[in-house]
């Protein structure tokens, strides 16, 4: 499922597909504590030693970086907003790129270091900005980084204004016409309308790329942005696990065609005429047909 930013009632439609069944919300990292004290020297060592935490981050970097569009006959310059202990930086450097890596764990960069990837990292708050020169990279991605900017973890961060700044410094530091690819894992439809609202004000366009969005445990959100690209101009990738058609039409228009009868159902009207024919066969009294028999009243008197 694919909506643009620019849509009308794209936050009825985010509602939809962001929906989460209650009983797979499981505990957020967010909310235990900061991302520089939770992602310490253990947790930092078991993320990124658990084979299934690897395969999954190795999955979703893939994908990032065939969101990025980028081409095929020249290595380009990469930001990893969020680096981590390097894994989505190796598939950066599988697929042929150079990257720079941002994180705020001291204990994640310490295991990326010890592991030599390929990129620089830099020890960074992206809630304060993006600390490189314009026109630096030639895309950016993200993964499970950006719903972290949406919580107030000190008594002086504000959630808006981190937003803003995060976004009008990666902006400026993107070359025109690049794209940046952020998964997510919005807490709400709410979280994610705020993330993209700070986007667009910020210059950027867009949409939300949601890989199979009728599956429970393979869905996965991609918020697609273009820096200094026309809105006419954007074209949205295709996102998975739908055949028929992967992108999702909103319209603010109701609905007022006749529902399809299903075979064998029995309208209304051939309700009562059986009814009746019957009360007829055991001799009662039965009222005439007329052409108004079976028809809803109007709401009025």
């Amino acid at each position: 499922a694919v909506v643009s930013t620019q849509s009308t009632g794209s936050f009825k439609l985010l509602q939809e597909l962001l929906h989460y069944p209650t009983n797979l919300r499981m505990s957020r990292p967010e909310h235990i504590g900061p991302p520089e004290l939770f992602y310490n020297d253990s947790e930092a060592t078991k993320y990124t030693n658990n084979t299934r935490i690897i395969d999954i981050q190795m999955s979703m970097s893939s994908r990032a970086i065939e969101l990025l569009n980028l081409p095929d006959d020249q290595p380009s310059f990469i930001l990893d907003v969020g680096c981590g202990s390097g894994l989505s930086g190796e598939s950066i450097t599988e697929a042929g790129h150079y990257w720079v890596g941002m994180d705020i764990s001291p204990s994640m960069l310490d295991v990326a270091v010890e592991r030599e990837v390929e990129g620089d990292v830099v020890l960074s708050d992206i809630g304060q900005g993006v600390p490189f020169r314009a026109g630096t990279f030639d895309g950016v991605i993200s993964i499970s980084v950006l719903q972290w900017l949406c919580n107030a973890d000190k008594a002086h961060h504000n959630p808006f204004k981190r937003l803003k700044c995060f976004f009008t410094m990666l902006f400026s530091s993107m070359r025109s016409g690049g794209r940046a690819i952020f998964q997510v894992y919005p807490e709400s439809p709410k979280q994610m309308e705020l993330i993209t609202e700070q986007a667009t004000r910020c210059g950027f366009t867009g949409g939300v790329v949601v890989d199979y969005p009728n599956s429970t445990k393979a869905k996965k959100i991609f918020l697609c942005l273009f820096a200094g690209t026309p809105v006419n101009n954007i074209k949205m990738p295709q996102a998975l696990g739908n055949e028929d058609d992967n992108t999702v039409q909103y319209s603010s228009e109701r609905f007022t065609g006749k529902k399809r009868k299903r075979q064998g159902e029995v309208t209304r009207k051939e309700w009562i005429a059986n009814k009746k024919q019957k009360r007829r066969a055991q001799g009662k009294e039965v009222t005439a047909d007329s052409k108004f028999s079976g028809r809803k009243r109007k709401p009025k008197f």
